[in-house]
C-alpha cells in the first residue's frame, strides 16, 4: 500500500495542534492509503512540543521532532522534509488558515501523474489589506525577477511525489526560501484553488519586517536582479551628471553664466551618496549570502526525534525473521 506522511512545522502553535491533529485524523480516516504525521518544533516558548508528545502516545500515526532551538520555518521545514520516508508527502502549517481536507484532492492529482500539487489562495481570510497587498505585489515582483517560476498566491500548502522530495532533498543551501526551491526542482506540476482560513487561534509569527526580510531572501535567493539594478542606476547617474556638466559649462562658455546653486549641489552630493550606499547595501546582501554558505554549518540541530509507532511497526514486519539458533 501506497504511503503518505505529512510534515508539520510549529512554532508557538499549542492553541491550535489538537484541533488541527483532530481534522487531520478524520483525512487520514478516509484515505484509501497508509498515512503518517511528523509535527516538527522548531524551539517553540509555549507547550507546543508538550501537546505533540501527548498526539504521538494517543495516535500511533504521529511521530515528533524538536529542534535544538528557533532556526526559523523554512529550516524547521526542512528537517521535517528530510526524516520522512514515503511515498508522497505533505507540507502544511498548524495554523489552519491551509485546510487539511484539501489533502485527498492533492491525492487524487498526484494519482494522475502529478509530481507536485500546490495550493493557490484565492482568497485571504482574517488579513489585513496592507497585509494582501504587500503579499500580491511580492509574488508579481518575484514572477518578473526571477529566472525560475515561481506560482502567484502559493504558499508551503503543497503535495510532493517521492522523486520530487528526492531531488528536494539535495538542495542544501544555508539561505533555504523554499517556495522557490518547490518551483526549482520542476517537474510536473498542478495548482489546486482554494480560499484560505483564518488562523484557528493566536497571532502570525510573521510581523512586517520578517516578511521584509523574507522578501529579501527570496529575491537575493532567487534573482540577480538587483546587483544588475544597481549597475544600471550607476551608469544612468553618471550619464546625467556628464550632461549636466557638460550644459553647465556650456553656459559659463557661450553666455558667460556664473555657476551658483550650493543648496543645488547639496542635493546633488546627497542623492549620488544615496545611490552609492544602496548599491553598496545590495552587494553586501548577496556577500552576507556567500559568508554563511562558505561556514558550512549544519542546516539545523535535532534534539528529540520520536517516529511514528505505526511505521515502527511496518517496518519491524517488512524485516525477514532471524533463526535462533546458533551455529
Amino acid at each position: 500500500m501506497s504511503r503518505l506522511s505529512v510534515v508539520v512545522p510549529a512554532y508557538n502553535e499549542g492553541e491550535s495542534l489538537r484541533e488541527f491533529h483532530a481534522r487531520l485524523a478524520a483525512v487520514f480516516d478516509k484515505l484509501d492509503l497508509a498515512g503518517d504525521v511528523l509535527y516538527v518544533d522548531d524551539g517553540s516558548r509555549d507547550d507546543t512540543y508538550a501537546v505533540m508528545c501527548s498526539l504521538r502516545e494517543t495516535d500511533a500515526r504521529v511521530a515528533t521532532l524538536k529542534l535544538s532551538r528557533n532556526f526559523g520555518k523554512e529550516l524547521a521545514l526542512t528537517a521535517g522534509l528530510d526524516q520522512v520516508d514515503a511515498d508522497a508527502v505533505v507540507v502544511i502549517d498548524a495554523d489552519l488558515q491551509d485546510p487539511p481536507e484539501l489533502i485527498p484532492a492533492f491525492v487524487q492529482h498526484w494519482r494522475e501523474g502529478y509530481d507536485v500539487v500546490y495550493g493557490t489562495r484565492s482568497a485571504r481570510a482574517g488579513e489585513s489589506g496592507l497585509k494582501k497587498f504587500t503579499a500580491r505585489a511580492f509574488y508579481r515582483v518575484m514572477e518578473r525577477l526571477s529566472a525560475t517560476p515561481v506560482p502567484r498566491d502559493t504558499g508551503d500548502f503543497r503535495l510532493m511525489s517521492r522523486r520530487a522530495l528526492d531531488a528536494l532533498k539535495r538542495l542544501r543551501e544555508r539561505q533555504r526560501f523554499m517556495k522557490g526551491l518547490f518551483a526549482w526542482v520542476g517537474f510536473k506540476q498542478i495548482a489546486v484553488v482554494y480560499d484560505r482560513d483564518p488562523r484557528f487561534a493566536g497571532v502570525s509569527k510573521f510581523n512586517f519586517w520578517r516578511l521584509w526580510n523574507f522578501a529579501l531572501e527570496g529575491i537575493t535567493s532567487f534573482s540577480g536582479a538587483p546587483l544588475k539594478l544597481a549597475t544600471y542606476v550607476g551608469l544612468s547617474t553618471a550619464l546625467l551628471a556628464f550632461l549636466s556638466a557638460a550644459w553647465v559649462f556650456g553656459k559659463a562658455l557661450f553666455f558667460g553664466d556664473s555657476v551658483r546653486g550650493y543648496p543645488t549641489l547639496m542635493v546633488v552630493i546627497l542623492a549620488l551618496g544615496g545611490v552609492q550606499l544602496m548599491a553598496l547595501g545590495m552587494i553586501g546582501e548577496y556577500l552576507g549570502r556567500l559568508y554563511m554558505e562558505v561556514k558550512q554549518r549544519p542546516l539545523y540541530l535535532i534534539d528529540e526525534l520520536h517516529p511514528a509507532r505505526a511505521q515502527e511497526k511496518l517496518e519491524n514486519s517488512a524485516r525477514p525473521a532471524q533463526s535462533s539458533a546458533v551455529d
